[in-house]
């Protein structure tokens, strides 16, 4: 079976009007590490990944820049970028040398929310270091959510033009679907798309190396005041301040990180509210 042309998600780039202080919550509450600063521009890597960072943040209106994702050769960027175009996808930037931190060859387009994507190879990469036991720091990026009004037409752009599938569903009792994991590898999923205020992040997702750690990361963010959002059974923390999400209204605090994220530990999936229940998805073109 031919592999999936997009490898893996890379990270996500946010704006925030709050520049100085998402950076240090990330840094010295969270714990990734700044690994490269320009003029209202921070790049973030977490300690356990070999991606040179995992989220990027720039001083502007809140929103999301870009979701980067990873491919593995040139020639495959070269091949995908002919099948976006062939398929009448908007491109941003056609393939090419990129510029920005860490370098690398790729392209940008926009998907069918007008959301900017990312794919890229030939990056310069940074040692991994294994993360110690009770180190309440996040391993990695594991994925992102969006939000978007139309929830089955964005799920299926993904599906048409990047061959991603579904793992799963949430459903509200009556059979509404509220959102949809899409995975483009081995893994559960790399982003989610749920039903939301259009065009905003419903939520970031990290994961930690173990129960242990997960627990020590929860009392750390804690402590920097970010106000805490338990998932069914205390699976998933979740910090907010900003109501980016109609599944999780929040208030304003000048002591919080203005978009919501949580934590998972390995083999543990991330679910947002009680109202909604599981529901496995065969999905279009279903591939492992």
């Amino acid at each position: 079976m031919t592999e999936r042309l997009v490898s893996h998600l890379r990270y996500a780039a946010l704006a925030v009007p709050n520049f100085e202080q998402e950076r240090d919550f990330f840094v010295t509450h969270w714990g990734l590490t700044e690994v490269h600063a320009e003029d209202g521009v921070s790049y973030l890597a977490a300690e356990g990944s070999e991606e040179p960072f995992i989220l990027r943040l720039r001083k502007d209106d809140k929103r999301i820049d870009l979701a980067g994702f990873g491919v593995r050769t040139r020639a495959d960027v070269d091949a995908l970028a002919a099948k976006l175009h062939a398929e009448g996808v908007q491109f941003i930037h056609e393939p090419q040398a990129l510029t920005g931190y860490s370098g690398g060859y790729g392209f940008r387009v926009f998907d069918g929310d007008g959301r900017a994507l990312e794919f890229s190879t030939g990056y310069q990469t940074r040692e991994a270091r294994k993360i110690r036991e009770r180190e309440p720091i996040p391993a990695k990026l594991s994925h992102m959510v969006f939000n978007s009004q139309h929830l089955n037409e964005t799920v299926q752009w993904y599906i048409d033009h990047l061959d991603f599938t579904i793992s799963d569903s949430l459903v509200r009792p009556d059979g509404t679907d509220m959102m949809h994991f899409l995975r483009c590898n081995p893994n559960h999923h790399s982003i989610a798309v749920a039903m939301g205020p259009h065009h905003s992040l419903h939520h970031l997702s990290f994961e930690m190396r173990g129960i242990e750690e997960w627990m020590r990361g929860a009392g750390k963010i804690l402590r920097s005041g970010a106000r805490m959002i338990w998932g069914p059974a205390g699976t998933t923390p979740a910090t907010t301040r900003s109501p980016t999400s109609s599944t999780r209204p929040a208030t304003r605090s000048s002591t919080r990180p203005s978009w919501p994220w949580s934590t998972t530990t390995r083999g543990r999936r991330t679910a947002t509210t009680s109202a909604i229940s599981p529901r496995r998805t065969s999905g279009a073109r279903r591939r492992r």
